[in-house]
Parts: structure tokens; sequence; C-alpha cells
């Protein structure tokens, strides 16, 4: 009964929204979600550190966008969220994010090794992660013989989905992803990283500051992945392969946020 789809990396997913309904709803939730650090005073008060977040993103965009030509009509944003405990980053459907303080000033990354997490972040984004995770959520809530690809179909159904689909949206982003959506993520999202001209190794590099920050735990945005010791090896043996596409001083373009 339930609707299918296909990752960019050929696994089968779960889609009982549809990317662009998932790119409506996370743009109404967005700002909802931040909303609230906002009035807390901890949404980009940090100036240098939100500038150097959009410098990297923005190069990261830049490539994205050439590998996933829809990507293109998106209103990227990012945000820097001042909370210096936590360590960790989020995405939404359309190319809505943000990173906390706590990964920065924790883990204290080179521009390679934060470019590899807001790759990976980018990477749920253009891979449908927030939509399938939706999809999750929904069902859950409402039962897939409501939201089943045939209920869909009926006006009737489709207005009920919608209006759940801004919740459903905040909700995916607390969920954790599969372990095959954060793999997927890792592999896009290296290669994203090298074609924008950021080092691949410093995807391994990243994960072995980020596990002793932690203390061996894995980091929360990262919780669903395998352990470090086999994750460090299958980026080691993505890294060279990623090489072809990394070509530093070639890549130095500002990409203009919305």
């Amino acid at each position: 009964m339930a609707a299918c789809a296909t990752s960019p990396t050929g696994r089968s997913q779960l889609m009982l929204v549809s990317p662009n309904q998932a790119v409506k709803a996370s743009a109404s939730a967005y700002p909802e979600k931040l909303k609230k650090y906002a009035e807390e005073g901890k949404l980009n008060t940090k100036p240098k550190m939100l500038e150097r977040v959009k410098r990297i993103t923005g190069q990261l965009i830049v490539e994205a966008e050439k590998m996933y030509p829809e990507a293109k009509q998106w209103d990227w944003e990012v945000a820097v969220i001042d909370e210096p405990d936590t360590v960790n980053a989020w995405s939404m459907a359309g190319g809505k994010m943000a990173i906390y303080t706590g990964l920065i000033e924790k883990v204290k990354p080179t521009d390679d090794e934060l470019a590899q997490v807001m790759a990976h972040e980018i990477s749920h984004a253009l891979a449908n992660h927030v939509a399938e995770q939706m999809s999750v959520a929904m069902a859950s809530q409402i039962g897939l013989a409501v939201l089943s690809a045939t209920a869909l179909k009926d006006n009737r159904y489709r207005s009920a989905a919608l209006t759940g689909a801004a919740l459903a949206a905040t909700l995916a982003v607390s969920l954790p992803y599969s372990r095959a959506a954060e793999r997927e993520a890792d592999k896009i999202g290296i290669e994203i990283a090298a074609r924008a001209g950021f080092d691949p190794y410093a995807a391994a590099s990243l994960w072995k500051k980020m596990t002793k920050v932690n203390k061996g735990a894995p980091p929360e945005f990262l919780n669903t992945h395998p352990a470090a010791a086999s994750r460090e090896k299958t980026l080691l043996e993505l890294a060279p392969k990623m090489m072809k596409y990394y070509h530093p001083n070639e890549h130095h373009l500002r990409y203009r946020f919305h």
C-alpha cells in the first residue's frame, strides 16, 4: 500500500510525502523551529561564525546544484544556534539547515572538516531523507491505510496529509535517520565537498575529533551511524576515490543566500 521511491544511490525509500510537499512543509516548519532560539537570543548571535558557516556552505551549494539541478529552485538558508553544549547540526527539505555553536567550539573543525558536516546535512536534503522521515512520522500518526498511495489520489486524503505536513517536517528533524540514510549522506556529502574544493580525508579526521569530544559515544547528529572504527574505515575507503574531484584552488565562489 505504501508509495515507493528510489534514492540517488538506488536505495528503495518509503515515500508517502513527495519531495515537493516536504520542501513546502519545511519552508513553514523551519522558521517556527528557529523562533524559539530567536526569542531566547540564541540565533545568529556570532557574526564571524555565521559568516564562516555561510562561506563554506555556499561553496558546497554551488556544487550540489550542479549535481542536482532541481536544488537550484530551493531557497537555501543556514543558521547558527548558540548552544555551546550541543554538538549537533540538522537539515530540513529544500536546503533549510542549522548548526550549533557547540559543534564548532568543542570540535574545532578545520574548514575542510566543517565542510564535511554541512555537506552531510545538504545530502540529507538532496536524497529526500526528510520526505522519507516525514513519511514514517505521518504513517505512524495517521496510519498507512489513510496515507497509502491509493488514498493520496483522493483530494480529501491529500488535504488531510498536508495539514499535518509542517508538524511532520519538524518531527522528522528529531527522528534519527536510518543507518542506510546516514551512509548515503556520507557518500553523497564527501563527493560534494571534494568537488567544492574540500579535502575528502577531512571526513575521517572530523570523525576522530567528534568521537574524542563525545568520549567515544556517537555525536548526536550521527547517532545512528555504525561504530566509530567501521565508519572511519568506510570514509577512508571513500576518500581516495574522491581525490579526482578535489581541486582546492579552483573553488572559491561564494553563494549568495536568499
